[in-house]
């Protein structure tokens, strides 16, 4: 029996794995979990799988009395509190690691563990964005498998995986549009936080459901990427596709289009990133392809969506850009949850804040976080909310 890890347990991709677990049981022990504060999903996970440790990283649940009762409840687990626990759970030894923590708190764990799992399932694209040219050096150094849980990149790595890497021209990847296609700048303007998070196809959290609407969330794709299988960003498209059945394509030299597609459930993703290579009976669902129907694809409108030709400036300029990018896109996401800005707002404020950067090449570790913490004071400077 092979031992996991899930960063991330009671988010979307966090509650997804522990579907997948209860369709396998008996294929994997869990060595941990990590969340940031969901104490009551935790505790239902906690009974069902009894982990051998469980980080919890917000001080405000940390102090709650529901957590006070969780860990009197189990003497037998071992629990880890705040950033430093979270970084102790990933320093247990372990077969394989989801990291699904959103946003740029999954950057440190994710690579703190890279030197004591054999596989890394990926969902937080974060890191890739804002350290990819260290992260996979660290990979590649460490011997890690490294596979791709987004829909996206889990759909590339397969379809890479049946072709040769010199046979191959371009990669497709395909975008639902979010809950927002199709409005023109105008209507973008009064937007509100519900009407952004009503995605029409896929069940996420609030932060990636409104970059999904801005789009930004599949910039940071073409970033990640760009990082996962090499390729140049003039060789990485995105076309819309609403119906989210084609998870993306391989266009080969020869012309020739190579689909991936499934249902719209990322318990699949997860499936082929915990059992890779083998292929396990779907228990998920399979696709209906005559009860689809029919099937469009579109160029994204970048003129009202211009958040995904940021991410590209942003991944071509390199160095610490595309970690202040996703830094002031996150304080911005906030904001508009918050009702404090509009939502065209977001990549007004995450352009300007680029173009006040000073840009380091080939940054350090330390270089990255704090070009990541100016992003974050010269946003909330921005939107007058300094701190």
């Amino acid at each position: 029996m092979r031992t996991l890890t899930i960063l991330g347990s009671t988010g979307s991709i966090g509650l997804s794995t522990m579907r997948v677990l209860r369709a396998f049981p008996g294929e994997f022990s869990l060595r941990g979990l990590a969340c940031r504060g969901n104490i009551p999903e935790l505790l239902k996970q906690v009974r069902e799988f009894t982990p051998e440790a469980v980080a919890v990283t917000s001080l405000e649940a940390l102090a709650s009395p529901e957590y006070a009762a969780l860990v009197k409840e189990f003497p037998g687990v071992k629990f880890l509190e705040g950033d430093e626990g979270i970084l102790e759970l990933v320093r247990r030894d372990t077969d394989v690691l989801v990291s699904a923590i959103v946003g740029a708190a999954g950057l440190l764990p994710t690579l703190e563990a890279i030197p004591r799992t054999g596989r890394i399932a990926l969902a937080n694209k974060e890191t890739l964005v804002m350290a990819g040219d260290r992260f996979m050096e660290l990979v590649r150094d460490c011997g890690v498998e490294l596979i791709p849980v987004d829909s996206e990149h889990s759909a590339i790595f397969l379809l890479l995986d049946r072709l040769h890497r010199g046979e191959v021209g371009k990669i497709i990847l395909t975008a639902s549009g979010g809950s927002l296609r199709g409005k023109t700048r105008d209507e973008l303007e009064k937007v509100t936080p519900a009407e952004a998070l009503a995605h029409p196809t896929w069940d996420m959290g609030n932060k990636i459901t409104i970059d999904s609407a801005t789009l930004m969330n599949k910039g940071l794709e073409v970033i990640e990427a760009h990082h996962l299988f090499g390729m140049e960003y003039d060789d990485i498209d995105v076309v819309l596709h609403p119906e989210s059945v084609v998870h993306s394509l391989v266009e080969t030299r020869d012309g020739a289009i190579y689909a991936h597609l499934g249902v719209t459930d990322m318990a699949m993703p997860i499936l082929n990133a915990l059992f890779y290579p083998e292929k396990k009976q779907n228990p998920f669902g399979m696709l209906d392809l005559p009860g689809i129907g029919a099937m469009h694809f579109s160029r994204p409108d970048v003129a009202a969506f211009p958040a995904l030709d940021l991410c590209y400036r942003a991944g071509r300029r390199g160095g610490t850009m595309p970690a202040v990018l996703n830094a002031s896109n996150e304080v911005c996401v906030d904001a508009f949850l918050r009702e404090a800005i509009p939502f065209t707002g977001i990549w007004s404020t995450v352009e300007r804040v680029m173009e006040e950067h000073r840009c380091i090449e080939s940054p350090r570790l330390d270089e990255i976080l704090e070009a990541d913490a100016w992003a974050r004071r010269e946003t909330a400077r921005m939107l007058g909310e300094g701190r």
